[in-house]
């Protein structure tokens, strides 16, 4: 009998095949990670207390579908959700106006500390606002008389803008200064530019920065715990979620937490869903580039 030694070899498109597959294979197992959590806080929700202390099964035996309900009434939602929106929206806005003014100032004006001015923002990312400059921070608002309002815990997380900050410079560096030559030449002046000419552009680039403000300021648990300790009608959802914690004789009611966090999603969904063509344009932006 012959014997032929073979060379086994991969085709391009046996190997294109094999790294679509490792590939695949890789982010959905990123994807049942990250969501798995998210699937046990959804189904845990409709559990009874017992039940999911227990942890005996992951489908709830029996749907409860009044944990909504008791958490939507025991959180006060109606009006914390009123006071997150709030303190969500005014953020928001006062952050894109202040950190586009910023970018649009360092990027298009040369001044002294300009380089200093960019080092101390960088810095200001590796800064805890509750951890380290809580304190002082609150002892400002008692001598503006804002310890005891929510504008307080607004004008402190618009004043943590550096994120929002380096997103928007990045796009500035893609707009031609070419524009702002040309509309000075009809007229406009500095700010004008910047309101007419900027700022429309720049519209994708603001959704991306503005979902991310967003959700920080949504998600914001210590400021408005501790600017609204003497006034709970002006706690926010994080904070009404963690009085869900314990109920009638101080028994853990986990189930309600959960079904008030599912509650508490559901508006960044929405604001996402509204930002997702933001998100598609940048990144079409990206790859064309």
């Amino acid at each position: 009998m012959n014997r032929t030694n073979a060379n086994f070899t991969f085709s391009p498109r046996l190997a294109r095949w094999t790294g679509k597959t490792v590939l695949w294979v890789f982010l959905l197992t990123v994807a049942a990670l990250l969501l798995f959590p998210i699937v046990l806080v959804l189904l845990g929700s409709f559990k009874t207390n017992q039940e999911l202390t227990s942890g005996a099964t992951i489908w709830p035996k029996v749907w409860n579908f009044s944990n909504y309900a008791q958490a939507w009434e025991g959180a006060n939602f109606s009006r914390f959700t009123l006071n997150s929106i709030f303190v969500s929206v005014t953020t928001t806005i006062g952050t894109l106006i202040v950190a586009s003014m910023s970018a649009y100032a360092v990027n298009r004006v040369h001044f002294i500390g300009k380089k200093l001015y960019t080092l101390l923002m960088a810095s200001t990312l590796f800064i805890s606002i509750g951890a380290v400059v809580l304190r002082p921070q609150f002892d400002l608002m008692v001598m503006l008389g804002l310890n005891k309002t929510l504008w307080g815990v607004v004008i402190i997380l618009v004043s943590a803008h550096a994120t929002c900050y380096f997103i928007l410079i990045g796009f500035f560096e893609s707009i031609p200064k070419d524009l702002d030559e040309a509309a000075m030449i009809d007229g406009c002046n500095f700010y004008s530019v910047y309101w007419r000419i900027v700022l429309p552009l720049l519209r994708p680039a603001l959704a991306v920065a503005g979902l991310s403000a967003f959700q920080g300021s949504w998600n914001e648990y210590i400021l408005p715990l501790v600017f609204t300790m003497s006034n709970p009608e002006l706690q926010t959802l994080p904070v009404g979620l963690a009085n869900l914690r314990y109920g009638i004789g101080a028994a853990a009611e986990i189930q309600l937490m959960m079904a008030g966090a599912c509650l508490s999603i559901l508006p960044l969904l929405v604001v996402y869903v509204f930002a997702n063509k933001s998100f598609m344009q940048v990144t079409l932006g990206a790859v064309k580039g």
